[in-house]
């Protein structure tokens, strides 16, 4: 097609960067896409001239950043043949697509990589992130493992160890991905192949964390530490047996990785694999001679870990491998405490047909059917009857397991505790039952129930005071009236002209509180405290697939418990017994391997 004088000059005003004239042409109606008959428009001359201020100009007006030349190059393409590293930048922040292909087949990267341009490469590199944190252009190329662009970098600057906003170097990065041919470049250009970064993070952990085989093979090769560890104490083995890559905990056995590393909290890789429920990586522990009732700084063992989370799988092969099934962490928790207070039914199952003694008990007296009553785990419960468990066995408070049951309202529970012979009115300390509490905290179906198999409503505690003080008391109506229908007239009187009394303060030692019996400990199990990598880490290497809980702290074993306050009152109780049934905490198992348990 041929131009007309008019679109011929406005080219030529393009190419020689003359604004003026350019606008003064586009006032006249000139088309802003005109081009010649190769496919040139204004936009592609002056992108090929370096003319970044009418670049910007065009670009404001309406220029299609992206619009093609015949043979498919964009302005971007021509910019980068002609290494206007300044074009580049503008173009790419007003959108231009790196990864356009010109008819030929080649992108803007590899024009620039072809003609030596390494500014317009890094400027490339440090834009194709689609939208994620930026990376400095080497670890781009790392993350592509392109080591053309990688060796023309290196050729202007020698740091092949620059580090990201985080502290990580293009060795990080390549190890993340598992990019060895990269990887090799860069340790063959001085890399350093320890180089920590946060919390003292190496590319060996990296790798193993990726379950990068051959690349750990590779950083081993070249002189990295099997045994380097974060600032939480986490070795390369741990990294890989929390994320069960069963291959990479093979290869690190076999190159002698230390089989009894501990995290700062204790933790050694098997409890780490047994979390993750990996067996094959559990498996290749136990060949290598890990203890199998290996304990952290609190006493917990795999078995404790397994029980926990659920896993069947596990559970029996580190009983089959003689685990033991009573093992007590340091607040008296057995697995199978923990098995009932998690609802791990089968797990519970597998536990007592192993030996698991379903009377064991805590420090402060609570045996496996008080934790599930507590919690109100019914099926657990019917078990733990059913191979034998008592009822109305008592913790170090007096507390039997309907108590427990009575003080969470949990209203299935104690029916069956009930229709299996529990004593209905259990004598706990200050000789409070069952019913005192239900009736304290305004559990009015519980206190039907209670009422309804015989429970004496006239029970008094050592300080003389009965169910029906203690609702009144606590303003606990519907109780109240339920009490009405189950006591003599003469106390209804009593009760009637002795409100005043009964609503006065009551010390807590006298009445039990809604406080009194709070959890054993918190019960979260965080394998440790620190970071690992961190969510933005993880976006900075391009990569958002990794979960988030791995990422965010490195909590592993993380968990949680429900219930009520502490007691204050009790000076019998240390701070990890109060813990048990607080909604304010998370857990023994995390609180202790946090190191946050206070014991007295």
């Amino acid at each position: 097609m041929l131009l007309s004088d008019s679109n011929t000059s406005f080219l030529r005003a393009a190419r020689a960067g003359n604004i003026e004239k350019v606008l003064e042409y586009l006032k006249g109606g000139v088309d802003i896409g005109t081009s010649n008959q190769n496919g040139l428009n204004a936009l592609h001359l002056a992108a090929k001239e370096g003319h970044v201020d009418l670049v910007q100009e065009l670009l404001e007006r309406g220029a299609a950043v992206d619009s093609a030349t015949k043979k498919g190059n964009t302005a971007l393409h021509i910019s980068s043949l002609a290494g206007q590293a300044e074009v580049v930048k503008i173009l790419v922040k007003r959108g231009a697509d790196i990864n356009s292909q010109s008819q030929d087949g080649f992108t803007p990267l590899a024009i620039a990589l072809q003609q030596g341009h390494n500014q317009v490469v890094s400027v490339l590199l440090e834009h194709d992130t689609k939208g994620k944190v930026r990376l400095p252009a080497l670890h781009i190329a790392a993350r592509k493992d392109d080591t053309k662009s990688a060796a023309l970098l290196l050729q202007n600057d020698h740091n092949a160890d620059v580090q990201s906003k985080s502290g990580f170097t293009p060795l990080h990065i390549a190890a993340h991905y598992g990019n060895v041919n990269v990887a090799t470049l860069l340790l063959n250009r001085g890399a350093a192949v320890d180089f920590t970064a946060r919390n003292g993070i190496t590319p060996l952990h990296v790798a193993s964390k990726r379950g990068n085989t051959n690349m750990a093979g590779l950083l081993l090769d070249r002189g990295s530490q099997i045994d380097a560890k974060t600032r939480d104490g986490l070795t390369p083995l741990h990294c890989a047996a929390r994320s069960g890559h069963d291959t990479s905990v093979e290869l690190l056995l076999d190159r002698g990785a230390p089989l009894l590393a501990r995290t700062k909290n204790g933790l050694s890789p098997l409890h780490m694999a047994a979390q993750g429920d990996h067996v094959e990586c559990v498996k290749h522990l136990l060949q290598h001679q890990a203890p199998v009732d290996d304990v952290t700084l609190d006493y917990l063992t795999a078995l404790h870990v397994a029980a926990h989370c659920g896993h069947f799988r596990v559970t029996k092969l580190l009983l089959d491998k003689r685990a033991n099934p009573n093992a007590r962490a340091l607040n008296g928790f057995t697995p199978l405490h923990i098995a009932c207070k998690k609802n791990r039914v089968k797990v519970m199952e597998l536990l007592v047909k192993y030996g698991a003694s379903i009377q064991s008990i805590t420090e402060s007296g609570l045996t496996p059917i008080h934790v599930a009553a507590f919690m109100g785990h019914l099926n657990i419960v019917l078990l733990l009857l059913q191979n034998g468990a008592s009822p109305d066995v008592s913790n170090i408070r007096g507390e039997t397991a309907l108590h427990m049951a009575a003080r969470a309202g949990q209203v299935e529970v104690v029916r069956c505790l009930l229709r299996n012979g529990a004593m209905v009115d259990a004598r706990a300390r200050e000789d409070q039952t069952p019913l005192h509490i239900a009736s304290r905290l305004g559990k009015t179906e519980i206190v039907q129930l209670l009422l309804q198999h015989m429970a004496h409503p006239d029970a008094a505690t050592t300080n003389g005071y009965t169910p029906l003080h203690i609702s009144a008391r606590e303003g606990q109506q519907t109780v109240t009236e339920k009490h009405k229908l189950n006591v003599p007239e003469t106390m209804t009187e009593v009760l009637d002209v002795s409100d005043e009394e009964a609503l006065n303060p009551v010390d807590d030692d006298d009445v039990m509180s809604d406080d009194s019996m709070d959890e054993e400990g918190d019960d979260t199990m965080t394998g440790d405290g620190g970071e690992y990598l961190r969510a933005e880490d993880l976006r900075e290497l391009g990569d958002d697939s990794l979960p988030g809980q791995y990422l965010d702290g490195m909590n592993y074993l993380r968990f949680s418990l429900e219930g009520g306050r502490t007691d204050s009152s009790d000076r019998s109780f240390t701070p990890t017994h109060h813990s048990f049934y607080s909604p304010k905490h998370e857990g023994i198992m995390d609180e202790m391997l946090t190191g946050q348990v206070q014991y007295t």
